[in-house]
């Protein structure tokens, strides 16, 4: 069981690794992207611009902060043999399975190694 704790962690690191590189990147092409729409766009609809760019990047900010810093905080956590770090990832797992195809396979990947290992402490020796 130890061997799919230390995957099910790799696999939360490098997730949330490319969660927040992938927000990166998106950031920079709006970035260089936004001023060429505006001015396509003409004045009277840039105010548009004024608010959608916004919330957007709130967006992004708050997806990196709920989802990729606690994947990372989990995966670390768990390779460290911490107790919470399961659930937490269990929880983030489960917030995962809307995210198909991979986000599915790796909340179905969580909640086994949640279940089997919760198995294993339940069962004297």
């Amino acid at each position: 069981m130890e061997v799919h704790k230390r995957i099910l962690a790799i696999l939360y690191i490098i997730s949330g690794s490319f969660q927040i590189l992938a927000m990166i990147i998106l950031s920079s092409v709006m970035s260089i992207m936004i001023p060429f729409i505006m001015e396509e766009a003409g004045p009277e609809a840039q105010w548009v611009f004024v608010w959608i760019v916004p919330f957007i990047r709130f967006i992004a900010v708050g997806v990196i902060i709920l989802f990729s810093i606690p994947s990372i905080i989990g995966g670390i956590g768990l390779l460290n043999h911490k107790k919470w770090a399961l659930t937490l990832l269990l929880i983030l797992g489960c917030f995962k399975l809307f995210s198909f195809p991979i986000g599915t396979a790796m909340g179905i990947y969580t909640i086994w190694v949640y279940s089997e290992n919760h198995k294993q402490v339940a069962q004297p020796s």
